[in-house]
């Protein structure tokens, strides 16, 4: 079954150039102006989830809308459970690395900047669907009997308490659990996230991994700072 990406930009000839290149691909696109159209075909009315949602399995969306920021939406989506593992794509105009870095502390899982390649795009898109896919594997991970990873429900708890990551949180946090004591360098878990498709920036790790920290809260403690080396999980 075709995957469902949806397509958020104002400007009309993108999400058209962009449509076109994604059904080359076989994908299924839906495409919109802002975000109320969006928030609407989602099932989001004032915030809350209505019984009609559609979920897409990707999202591509603009920085810049008339109706909202890109990375409020972003904000808005990832911190609602029917929503909060759906991968996004920014696609923005800014090429400076504080705006990619905002996206991606805000729960993006990568980023385009216009002027882009629609082929680059829909290879971005790709990308990150495979990386979402692999996270689906079975298993439950347990961490000092506080810090469970219930890799099949894609699902991490504290203390019982459930904790919303993002797919890449998820996955750096699955990483270092599945090889406790081992450290690993900003390039290892850059090339574990990314390989050959990976966007070579080492603060994009540390922003990850400050985050995973926060929503970690106690249970971060676990993830040890290696000065001038890297990262690595330790009981």
């Amino acid at each position: 079954m075709s995957s469902l990406i949806a397509i958020v930009d104002d400007e009309q000839d993108i999400v058209e150039l962009v449509s076109i290149h994604l059904k080359k691909a076989m994908f299924k696109t839906k495409g919109f102006s802002d975000a109320e159209g969006l928030y609407r075909f989602l099932g989001l009315s004032g915030g809350q989830c209505q019984a009609n949602e559609q979920i897409p399995n990707l999202i591509i969306l603009d920085l810049m809308l008339p109706d909202a920021d890109g990375i409020e939406i972003c904000k808005n989506l990832k911190s609602k459970d029917k929503y909060s593992t759906i991968p996004i794509i920014m696609l923005t105009a800014k090429g400076e690395e504080t705006d990619k870095i905002l996206g991606l502390e805000f729960g993006a899982d990568d980023y385009v900047t216009k002027p882009f390649s629609p082929r680059e795009l829909v290879a971005r898109v790709k990308a990150v669907l495979r990386r979402h896919q692999k996270v689906n594997e079975s298993g439950e991970l347990n961490v000092g009997g506080t810090l469970i990873i219930d890799t099949e429900k894609h699902e991490v708890t504290v203390e019982g308490d459930k904790i919303d990551l993002t797919s890449t949180e998820f996955r750096i946090l699955k990483l270092f659990v599945s090889n406790k004591s081992k450290v690993f360098s900003r390039y290892d878990i850059l090339d574990h996230l990314w390989g050959d498709e990976k966007i070579v920036l080492d603060r994009t790790i540390d922003v990850h991994i400050k985050n995973l920290r926060d929503k970690l809260g106690e249970a971060g403690q676990f993830i040890k700072n290696i000065r001038g080396i890297g990262y690595k999980l330790e009981e």
